[in-house]
């Protein structure tokens, strides 16, 4: 079934006391989205004209390993969590985690640091050498100056120092469980959190997921988060950063009792393949299916391949857009000369983008997906792009004529051709493109009039059709005047001008004013040459002129 209809079907409602435009040719659309099926790069044609872009997605992150929302839809369907993190990480098994504890860095560079606790507590310096520390908050230095052991004044101490908690848990920027070590780096202050796995992750779970979400789901997150954090240890002073290079890791302050339940309920459990830790990445959104590793990250990964993600359909991310972007917004982002007038993706196996090939108006630059999903501000690399662009005749239309809308309407359903009534767009109808998203419209307007395309709420830059008035010679009979006829004969009472050639110019040699019927009569003296009729502008036109006319006289 065709979903545009017939021209009649098309044109059907399109008020024909003022409509201005005439569809002759509309050709059938295939709306060619990005996220299905391969485009070639600069396989299809080049708009012309000022081009509008329409970015729309699926999904938010990297899209590679679990959907958390996902997770959470499976979840809603009565899944338990093992299955959950086993349908995302192909071939892999649960089994014990290797190590108990991990060290966090908290932070670096740091000119002074406040540590404390509401109980008295411990510190062992770099010699070995255990201190009491009175309950309260102490300002640290890279001196590393601390009054400690009941004495009065701070003292230097040999780093780095170790405190180690009382009857209460320690505080830097947050509240955390374990110790924190503080030393000295470059002449900055480092502090890093050496914590029992299981008590780190206490922190972990509820700042990557909702603690409000289902207990299988929060428990499929412990355990991609376990996980995640083994795999990913770095060597040297510390093993994990407290932020998104690892995982967002905030303490005792955002603990939550569903999601220490759901570590607790998953202690010791990591994702392995072929015995070892498995590195589960996960992010928020897959918009229905997951990305494979080699096509995000370019390494392939045995276990993080490409898997559907049904009930992901969940997430208020499942789909997106559309994002508008003008040509010039385009090229000022990617730092381009001119403008962007197309964008024409390639697409890798996971039907993301893996090039988009920018083509401007003075150059064309191929840009990673991943690339350009952090210049554009995008939830994913999961996009299609609808192209819009309208380009004018290149030379005026005579009142009565007819002149060709050429433009592209690609990779979307649904173009309309609007125009410009006052200060008001009126639709006229429906225009379909060929498989490659060209255009072609015949338009008739009656009065310069200004064009547009939209789809649904989205339209694009408009292009100007000026139109001129028709004006035409009667055949020469007498050698003193020359007469003819201006349309339309709403023009009354306009004055035209005769003109007569010499060399490349056109000199007035005489005039006349339109009559109420649209004719026109001048009175002078004709010689040999050419003439002809300029009509000024005004009243929605532009200034027209007639043929020549050859005058020959003896």
């Amino acid at each position: 079934m065709n979903p545009f209809g017939s021209l009649g079907r098309v044109l059907a409602g399109v008020s024909t006391m003022r409509r201005t435009l005439l569809l002759v040719s509309l050709l059938v659309l295939v709306a060619g989205s990005a996220a299905h099926g391969r485009t070639s790069a600069l396989a299809q044609p080049v708009p012309a004209g000022a081009a509008t872009f329409l970015v729309t997605g699926h999904g938010w992150g990297h899209g590679v390993g679990l959907s958390q929302y996902g997770a959470y839809g499976y979840a809603q369907k009565g899944f338990g969590y093992e299955k959950i993190v086993l349908h995302y990480f192909a071939g892999t098994e649960l089994g014990a985690a290797p190590v108990s504890r991990v060290r966090v860095l908290l932070t670096s560079g740091a000119n002074s640091l406040d540590i404390g606790s509401t109980a008295d507590f411990k510190m062992r310096d770099g010699t070995g050498v255990v201190h009491t520390v009175t309950a309260g908050k102490y300002t640290l230095k890279p001196a590393l100056k601390l009054v400690v052991d009941g004495q009065t004044t701070a003292r230097a101490l040999p780093g780095p120092l170790l405190f180690q908690p009382g009857a209460a848990s320690l505080g830097l920027k947050h509240r955390y469980r374990g110790s924190i070590q503080i030393d000295v780096t470059a002449g900055k202050l480092r502090a890093i959190n050496l914590v029992g796995l299981e008590q780190y992750l206490y922190g972990v779970v509820p700042s990557e997921m909702p603690f409000t979400w289902l207990p299988e789901a929060l428990k499929a997150q412990a355990v991609v988060a376990r996980s995640y954090a083994l795999a990913t240890r770095r060597t040297g002073a510390f093993d994990l950063y407290p932020d998104t290079r690892s995982q967002v890791y905030l303490g005792i302050e955002h603990e939550k009792p569903s999601t220490n339940a759901a570590v607790n309920a998953t202690a010791g459990q990591v994702v392995l393949y072929e015995g070892e830790v498995a590195k589960t990445f996960f992010f928020s959104t897959s918009g229905g299916r997951t990305a494979s590793a080699e096509d995000v990250f370019g390494e392939p990964v045995p276990y993080l391949v490409s898997v559907a993600d049904p009930y992901d359909s969940i997430s208020p991310h499942h789909d997106w857009g559309p994002l508008v972007f003008t040509g010039a917004k385009l090229a000022k982002v990617l730092k381009m000369k001119g403008r962007v007038v197309d964008l024409q993706p390639e697409l890798n196996s996971s039907g993301r983008i893996k090039v988009l090939n920018v083509v401007g108006t003075k150059s064309t630059l191929a840009v990673q997906g991943a690339d350009l999903r952090q210049r554009l501000g995008l939830r994913s690399t999961w996009f299609s792009v609808g192209v819009l662009s309208l380009t004018a005749p290149p030379q005026p239309i005579v009142y009565g004529g007819r002149g060709k809308l050429t433009g592209v309407a690609r990779g979307l359903t649904e173009t309309l051709l609007q125009r410009l009534d006052g200060d008001t767009w009126t639709p006229v109808g429906t225009v379909e493109a060929d498989k490659d998203g060209g255009l072609t419209a015949l338009v008739k307007p009656t009065v310069t009039t200004r064009y547009r395309l939209s789809s649904g709420k989205v339209t694009a830059e408009s292009v100007r059709v000026p139109v001129a008035p028709l004006a035409r010679f009667y055949p020469a009979r007498r050698p003193d005047q020359l007469s003819g006829y201006v349309r339309p004969a709403s023009l009354a009472g306009t004055t035209v001008l005769i003109q007569k050639q010499q060399g490349a110019a056109w000199p007035t040699v005489g005039q006349a004013t339109v009559e109420a019927n649209g004719d026109f009569l001048a009175k002078l003296q004709l010689t040999t040459g050419v003439y002809r009729v300029r009509v000024s502008s005004g009243h929605g036109f532009v200034v027209g002129f007639s043929p020549v006319l050859q005058v020959t006289t003896s």
